[in-house]
């Protein structure tokens, strides 16, 4: 899997205070869409359909910010009607890529995010050990040293 694409999305990760937190819930989402007799599929729902959708699909991915800082991102696959109510579905490579902390303001709904401004990827995060490519140290250490600038 390559790097993001030249337009992103960035959105605040509501709910979750860490990429375990997320990937625990999106575990649980597919795991419920199973018992349903549904496919296990990563998907986002929002309400508005973002207008610049084909350059998001080529490559793009959705930047998710916890706690006040982008942590990882997930490519996105498609863009799809929901299939129970309202809205789209953003349908998203099931994979966390772990991302460089970058600091980020609250902000309301999804934004655009163009790759030039994206925090660098630092590797994929890995469900066994709790992290990505520095698993073996814990996740608030990660993100306090990437804050001095020394990883």
């Amino acid at each position: 899997m390559g790097g993001p694409g030249e337009l992103n999305l960035i959105k605040l990760c509501v709910g979750t205070d860490s990429v375990e937190d997320l990937a625990a819930w999106r575990a649980q989402m597919a795991a419920e869409r199973v018992a349903a007799g549904l496919a296990p599929r990563v998907a986002h729902r929002t309400r508005q359909t973002p207008r610049r959708s084909e350059e998001l699909l080529a490559g793009g991915s959705i930047y998710w910010v916890m706690k006040g800082r982008i942590l990882a991102r997930q490519s996105l696959r498609a863009i799809e009607e929901a299939e129970d109510g309202p809205g789209v579905d953003l349908v998203l490579d099931p994979q966390l890529i772990l991302t460089r902390p970058q600091p980020r303001r609250p902000f309301q709904g999804w934004r655009y995010l163009i790759a030039a401004d994206a925090p660098q990827d630092v590797g994929p995060y890995a469900v066994e050990a709790g992290a990505g490519a520095e698993a073996e140290l814990p996740a608030v250490l990660r993100e306090e040293i990437a804050s001095y600038g020394v990883v």
